[in-house]
């Protein structure tokens, strides 16, 4: 595989020359056949409204409202994807998002022009995973035809997976693997690209170096942690996790060589017995982050990556500029004290949607290397209790959102006239050729 920086380079050059090609050039990649595409993006025009969740104001779970009359979100640009959502998952991040955490940065990403105004966001819709099936694309999409089932992390600043449509673009999106239900797939997509984007963007680490490097993952019982354990060893590397006693049976199961109970009173000396770490992924933030640090390798380029950063935060606390400067300032001096005092990188991870690291995670899925890890499952009318559920913490995995059956009819419907829309606009192409 190689370092995941070149997951995409199949895709990325395929859409490349669907680019140079133009909406009207007949397309194909390697591996699928030849598809003529819609000049004219709309998703399928007898649709007006949609079920959904939404939040109309920040607060807790009492500003949860379910809505029938939710737009659905149309295919508007040449490289987007429309999809029936199957089911969805949820992540701390849906918790802290309901209440307002990263509104002023997120606002901002979604509507450069409202820093000039008070506009509403609202209504939004939360939610960042997402397996379900292509109902519409737009005429520059080559990856994906209307039918396929495919996953998705979604962008915490677009329209989220609590809803029964969800529009992406063909780049963050990517073909579900075969061996998983969608229940199954929703559990995945945003963990696996927060872990790869920490580990390999900001830890650098990839399948071709990481094997036999000692890894620390702190928190490991969560979402991100199961994830990044079975990643890691299906990369070579030697992990350790920590984690509440009653979780350890689960981290060993997916891979962990070495657990410690974080609640036992003697848990850093544990680790400060054993070998120094190549890595650490710290999932847990405060004080942790002080004696940690002490646990990787002197001078040997070893890395500490904490998912739990101040940015967010700081910007909702003082507004962007000062909190986008408060925030700089405090990564930089973290990362020259690390490095001037004992040699190690400090670095800040972030979640990054990617479609085409899903694609190399699906492959690794279906080779049995990553198994889906979901805690409980909740149908569409209990989201309320299903952020209940997530809020009460100790997480042993994901908890998924049920939205659809898998055999939707109208997910296959909607398929089925995207694809006669096409073909008919193919003959009357050839038509036009012919004459």
């Amino acid at each position: 595989m190689g370092s995941v920086s070149g997951m995409a380079s199949t895709r990325f050059i395929c859409l490349l020359n669907a680019k140079a090609a133009g909406s009207t050039t007949t397309l194909a990649r390697a591996g699928c056949s030849v598809c003529f595409r819609r000049n004219v993006c709309s998703s399928p025009s007898r649709l007006q409204s949609m079920s959904a969740w939404v939040i109309d104001q920040y607060g807790t779970n009492g500003v949860l409202r379910y809505t029938e009359e939710m737009t659905v979100p149309t295919v508007n640009f040449a490289n987007e994807v429309m999809i029936k959502v199957n089911a969805a998952s949820l992540n701390p991040l849906d918790v802290s998002m309901r209440g307002g955490y990263g509104a002023k940065m997120l606002k901002l990403r979604r509507d450069p022009l409202s820093v000039m105004d008070s506009g509403s966001e609202f209504p939004l819709i939360l939610g960042r995973d997402v397996s379900g099936v292509v109902v519409d694309c737009g005429s520059e999409v080559t990856h994906f035809n209307p039918g396929d089932e495919v996953w998705a992390a979604v962008p915490p600043w677009k329209q989220g997976s609590l809803a029964e449509f969800v529009t992406l673009t063909e780049y963050e999106v990517s073909h579900k693997p075969k061996l998983l239900s969608h229940i199954e797939a929703a559990s995945i997509p945003y963990v696996a690209n927060t872990a790869l984007s920490a580990l390999v963007n900001a830890g650098g680490l990839c399948r071709d170096s990481t094997s036999n490097k000692r890894v620390l993952i702190t928190g490991g019982s969560g979402g991100v942690g199961t994830f990044a354990i079975q990643l890691l060893k299906a990369w070579g590397a030697h992990v350790t996790v920590t984690c509440s006693q009653n979780a350890e049976g689960l981290v060993r199961g997916l891979g962990a060589d070495e657990v410690v109970d974080y609640a036992a009173g003697d848990a850093a000396e544990q680790l400060e017995m054993m070998d120094k770490f190549d890595v650490v992924l710290d999932n847990v933030g405060g004080d942790t982050e002080q004696w940690v640090m002490g646990l990787l390798k002197p001078w040997s380029g070893a890395k500490y990556v904490t998912l739990v950063t101040p940015l967010l935060f700081n910007t909702d606390s003082m507004g962007l500029l000062d909190g986008m400067f408060h925030a700089g300032f405090t990564l930089h001096n973290k990362a020259i004290q690390n490095v001037i005092s004992s040699g190690v990188f400090y670095r800040w991870g972030f979640y990054a949607p990617d479609g085409p690291a899903l694609d190399e995670i699906c492959k690794l899925v279906d080779e049995g290397k990553i198994l889906p890890v979901v805690e409980a499952q909740f149908p569409f009318t209990q989201v309320p209790q299903a952020f209940q559920k997530l809020e009460q913490g100790h997480a042993r995995g994901k908890t998924v959102i049920k939205v659809a059956e898998e055999d939707d009819r109208q997910a296959e419907e909607l398929a089925q006239d995207s694809s006669r829309t096409a073909e008919s606009e193919q003959e009357v192409q050839e038509t036009a050729k012919q004459n």
